[in-house]
């Protein structure tokens, strides 16, 4: 006998979609992005909270950076777990000094700390006993002192700017995933209601949404974080709540062509509630579309929050964002530094791109009417 072949709609899509080489080169660079913002500062080489390490004397250098590191360990010790570190960064008080050179005397360590040539033979006396005492001379030079790479460059505060941009994908991935959440709840709760009833309650929740879909969805956030007040969760809530009434009124339009299906009909007269047929027999119907805005909803996030943060009422200092890097730094594009803002402007539009190219993808592979 042949083989037969499943005809189901979703294994036809997901054939459809691994055909797609753009989309499924879009979903592993974006899961590959999603293990970065996870293990972010496991591969960080500043893994300090917020990647917050600040050395005015190297500010903006250039990629390739190279200098000698002194670290001069704290008193103060913090007992942090293991998971602690990986997932919110090491509570680091050390102190590091970037030096040019270093001479140790008995029980002094004379260093000559960076200047790039502006103030020559100033040096600084550091007492051994900073350091621990079963160390010998030797070992606190090899163990405190290192040859430190800045493979991205130094921001305007002298941060390790590659540390920054990986930290930074966090608050992008986080705003993405909230935002189109919050989105998903309102938008097929309310179109699936208004969809479904019609009538008064129809019109009501139409008059909402077109009410909110006249105000600039810029507008809107910035009011609702002032309202909120400025901080990390409140700009994800002010822009879930402007997102959602696109997908209400996709959501609404599906269920009115789905609910005079034949099926829907067979489940009222069985007697089931309107949550059961609503829930059970037209969303699942539905929400092919759903998925697809969700993509571009996911890309839009990152764009607003990333506005948010350049404006100065997104993610907070001293967190990382992308959107705050940029702000701090498009002054340097005409100072010949242009990277420290072009950068982060990079990882903006390749994120924001990815997410455009999986949303094309999944809207070619879910269209039933291809063959």
């Amino acid at each position: 006998m042949p083989e037969t072949k499943s005809n189901s709609l979703s294994t036809l899509a997901l054939q459809k979609f691994k055909k797609n080489f753009w989309g499924v080169l879009s979903f592993y660079f974006i899961i590959f992005c999603g293990l970065i913002a996870i293990f972010a500062y496991v591969l960080a080489p500043d893994n300090s909270q917020n990647a917050n390490q600040m050395h005015l004397s190297i500010h903006s250098k250039p990629p390739g950076f190279n200098v000698k590191m002194l670290t001069i360990p704290s008193q103060n010790s913090y007992d942090q777990s293991f998971f602690s570190k990986v997932f919110f960064g090491e509570k680091n008080t050390d102190t590091e000094i970037p030096i040019e050179r270093f001479t140790l005397k008995k029980d002094v360590l004379k260093i000559y700390p960076y200047s790039e040539g502006e103030i020559i033979g100033i040096s600084k006396e550091i007492p051994l006993r900073s350091f621990p005492d079963d160390l010998s001379s030797n070992e606190i030079i090899d163990t405190y002192i290192k040859d430190q790479k800045f493979i991205l460059g130094t921001d305007k505060y002298g941060r390790d700017l590659l540390s920054r941009m990986l930290v930074g994908i966090r608050i992008s991935f986080s705003i993405g995933f909230v935002a189109v959440l919050i989105s998903l709840f309102l938008g097929i709760s309310l179109g699936a209601i208004a969809g479904y009833f019609g009538g008064k309650v129809d019109i009501a929740i139409m008059w909402l949404i077109n009410v909110t879909w006249s105000i600039p969805t810029l507008l809107l956030v910035i009011a609702i974080t002032l309202a909120l007040g400025k901080g990390f969760w409140q700009v994800f809530i002010a822009v879930g709540l402007t997102m959602w009434v696109e997908v209400a009124r996709v959501v609404r339009g599906q269920v009115l062509s789905v609910k005079q299906m034949q099926y829907v009909t067979a489940a009222r007269a069985l007697g089931f509630t309107n949550f059961r047929i609503i829930s059970k027999h037209i969303l699942p119907n539905s929400l092919a579309p759903v998925i697809v805005i969700s993509a571009a909803n996911f890309a839009a996030a990152i764009l607003i929050e990333s506005g948010l943060s350049f404006l100065g009422i997104g993610a907070q200092p001293p967190m990382a964002s992308w959107g705050a890097m940029i702000k701090d730094h498009y002054s340097y594009i005409i100072l010949g530094k242009a990277y420290l803002a072009v950068i982060p402007g990079l990882g903006i539009m390749s994120l924001v791109m990815a997410f455009m190219l999986i949303g094309n993808a999944l809207r070619d592979a879910l269209d039933v009417k291809e063959k």
